[in-house]
C-alpha cells in the first residue's frame, strides 16, 4: 500500500471501480448482487443537473479502496431535510486507517451544505467492526425493523 490516500467526489471514470466495490460490499454483507445496468443509471443519478445520488471514492495511489454514497430525504415529523448514507465500504486492508473518519467528515460537510439537520444510515447487526466504528465516531443507534417491499419494477431510474 502506498498510503497516498485521498477521498474525492465520484468522477465518471470511477463507475467501473464502483461496480467492483459494490460486488465486494454485497459479498461482505452476505447479500445478493446482480448487475443490471447500474453503471448507466449511476451516471445519470450522479452527474445530472440535479443529482439524485452523491458519492465519494477513496483511492490509494489512484487504486480504489472504498466508497460512500449519500442521498437526501425529508422527514415528515420534523419537516426537515436529512442525509441518508446508503453505502460506506472499505476494502479489508484499508480498515482501521482513518478512511472511515474521512468519509464521515465528507458526510458531515455534505449534510451542512445541503441544509440537512442530521444524517442516518444502517448496517447489518452482525457488522461488529462497523457498529463499533460508528459508535466511536459518536453515532447513536435506533432499534427498528427494516422492511423490503418488492413492487416488481427493476432497473428503472
Amino acid at each position: 500500500m502506498s498510503r497516498d490516500i485521498t477521498v474525492r467526489p465520484f468522477e465518471p471514470g470511477h463507475l467501473d471501480a464502483l461496480l467492483e466495490l459494490c460486488r465486494e460490499h454485497a459479498a461482505y454483507e452476505k447479500a445478493d448482487f446482480r448487475e443490471n445496468g447500474q453503471v448507466e443509471r449511476w451516471r445519470s443519478a450522479l452527474f445530472s443537473e440535479r443529482p439524485a445520488l452523491h458519492g465519494w471514492m477513496a483511492t490509494d495511489g489512484g487504486e480504489p479502496c472504498g466508497y460512500m454514497t449519500v442521498t437526501t430525504d425529508f422527514a415528515t415529523w420534523s419537516a426537515e431535510r436529512f442525509a441518508y448514507m446508503d453505502c460506506l465500504y472499505l476494502r479489508e486492508p484499508y480498515r482501521g486507517m482513518g478512511i472511515g473518519r474521512m468519509f464521515l467528515d465528507r458526510l458531515r460537510e455534505f449534510s451542512v451544505a445541503h441544509g440537512c439537520g442530521w444524517a442516518e444510515w444502517q448496517t447489518p447487526p452482525d457488522n461488529e467492526l462497523g457498529v463499533g466504528f460508528y459508535r466511536r465516531m459518536g453515532a447513536g443507534a435506533k432499534t427498528k425493523v427494516r422492511f423490503h417491499y418488492d413492487v416488481g419494477v427493476r432497473g428503472v431510474s
